[in-house]
């Protein structure tokens, strides 16, 4: 077997990166022939809003449809096929056909418009999109790049300079779809994953299907699972969904977006037992009013990422064995927690077979306790991200001194336990003191009648930085700026309480819902913002 299951409990818990998997463990072309060979009328995907279902032996006949007008128009084992769709049943077919047929499957954010959608056409060298046809104005107003052909979901209207081939031009004859001339291998690309650009122009990760199996398998999904699908399919949170369904048997429910109101309602009427909270999900559900039925669902496991302020307090009310870890597009989740980890903030620890530092801005080791940048190696091949698409600069820098750089913050205890702390380029300078955004943040989120926030450092006429704290209240909530200086008076140290607050309805964030903070550095102290010492409030070191 290629997995090692470590048990740390009564349940499978973390895997170690050892042995290769085989091409029917993780590859997606011999994942959905086994299945429908194997449980043809077993339903693997359920579509929020429409009522339509696939089985697994519908998933293989629109898979090979799609993936032989593919290959119609061109594309063999290898190359890379853009897709520029919301969720729904275009999108999982795209995501399918693209791995069945050996190509490569890059996504776009469906909220890239003009530079940031050239430049990702530019880097992907794309020839083909398979694109919403309510997208297809914002290609008027930039360069096309290697792009010629673009198949429109919807409607086909002329775009200058571009063929736009219909639909229909996607179904083609899953009979005249001939075998590979090669085998699709773990090792081989799988995907090119553009990171959510909250700091700059999006960069293309090079995954291999490895690296998506082991990222996968990291957190035990019970045989047979009903996953919720709500992440986007051009982000990891939501291919991985699909992955994971494919290796565990089990089957997926794709919702258009995730919904504090609705959230368990959708969990009853679909037989949820698993999903992915990220970001505040867990603490948006957690301000929900307690009521009768918080336990009376299906929802067997959670992971969140990162773990809540208060996760008993979430296992408790909900009845939800919890998870969480440490990831990024880059990794095979290599931090992992036991099952309701006990200690708050924690991320978990190092799988087996992946090697980890900390280390500073020389790549030298620093001590337990301290907080350093995470760099990894892996004992097996092919298990961390490659590089950059195009980009071997940026490649350069992510794999230097022969480890990946993840470019986050975190901190080990003695018991080798890891505890994220920031991204390196949101942590703040402040009178000589380093000060985390995420902890402040999460502390902040504390507050009854915070629903979000986000801390951003703004220029110092002291020199170095200033904290901003940026802050969506809870629906109905009238937030006093003094009170929630006084909230945070006795949560964390002096030189952490924001000196600058503002109240906004909602924070800027990307479709995967990760705040751009980008805009908030650039938008600074804007005159509706707050100024605590202007109001006359300073807050001193406490005298020992």
């Amino acid at each position: 077997m290629p997995t090692i299951w470590l048990k740390l409990s009564d349940r499978k818990e973390m895997t170690a990166l050892t042995d290769m998997p085989t091409r029917d463990e993780c590859v997606i072309r011999n994942l959905i022939d086994t299945r429908a060979a194997e449980a043809p009328d077993e339903v693997f995907a359920v579509f929020d809003g429409t009522g339509e279902q696939w089985t697994n032996a519908e998933l293989l006949r629109r898979t090979r449809s799609v993936a032989a007008g593919l290959h119609e128009l061109g594309i063999r084992p290898g190359d890379l096929v853009a897709v520029w769709l919301p969720n729904g049943p275009a999108a999982l077919v795209a995501y399918t056909a693209i791995s069945y047929l050996g190509a490569v499957y890059t996504p776009f954010n469906t909220a890239y418009r003009g530079g940031l959608l050239e430049h990702v056409i530019e880097n992907s060298g794309a020839s083909v999109l398979i694109a919403d046809s309510r997208l297809l104005d914002r290609l008027a107003s930039v360069e096309h790049g290697g792009l010629h052909t673009v198949i429109a979901i919807g409607e086909s209207p002329a775009v200058e300079g571009i063929r736009v081939l219909p639909e229909a031009a996607l179904d083609g004859d899953p009979d005249a779809l001939t075998g590979l001339e090669q085998p699709i291998e773990p090792w081989d690309r799988h995907c090119v994953m553009y990171t959510s650009g909250t700091t700059g122009p999006s960069k293309g990760v090079v995954t291999t299907y490895l690296q998506g199996y082991t990222g996968i398998t990291a957190i035990p999904t019970r045989r047979g699972a009903r996953m919720m699908l709500v992440g986007p399919m051009f982000h990891t949170s939501g291919a991985a969904v699909v992955h994971n369904s494919l290796i565990n048997g089990g089957s997926l429910v794709m919702l258009e977006s995730f919904s504090t109101q609705s959230f368990w309602a959708d969990v009853r009427r679909y037989r949820i037992t698993s999903g992915v909270l990220v970001g505040a999900m867990a603490t948006f559900l957690l301000k929900q009013p307690e009521a009768a039925d918080d336990r009376d669902h299906g929802l067997d496991q959670v992971v969140m990422m990162p773990l809540s302020d208060d996760p008993r307090a979430f296992a408790d009310r909900f009845g939800v064995d919890i998870y969480t870890c440490f990831n990024m597009t880059e990794t095979p989740t290599p931090i992992v927690s036991e099952v309701n980890p006990p200690i708050p903030g924690i991320a978990g620890r190092i799988r087996p077979g992946l090697q980890a530092r900390l280390v500073d801005g020389n790549d030298l080791e620093v001590a337990d306790g301290q907080t350093g940048e995470l760099i990894l190696r892996s004992d097996l091949p092919w298990a961390l991200a490659t590089g950059y698409h195009n980009n071997s600069e940026a490649t350069a820098a992510l794999w230097r001194n022969g480890w990946l750089h993840t470019g986050d913050a975190l901190r080990r205890d003695a018991e080798g336990n890891y505890y994220f702390v920031d991204r390196l380029k949101d942590a703040i300078r402040r009178r000589g003191e380093n000060v985390s955004s995420f902890e402040v943040e999460k502390e902040l989120q504390a507050h009854p009648g915070v629903r979000l926030a986000a801390v951003v450092a703004v220029p110092s006429e002291h020199g170095e930085d200033e904290v901003l704290a940026v802050i969506a209240p809870v629906t109905g909530a009238q937030l006093d700026f003094v009170e929630i200086i006084t909230f945070l008076r006795d949560r964390m140290a002096h030189f952490m309480i924001p000196r600058y607050l503002r109240i906004v309805d909602a924070l800027p964030a990307t479709p995967t819902n990760k705040v751009e903070k980008y805009r908030l550095r650039a938008d600074g102290v804007t005159p509706d913002t707050w100024d605590r010492e202007a109001a006359g409030i300073s807050i001193k070191r406490d005298r020992l």
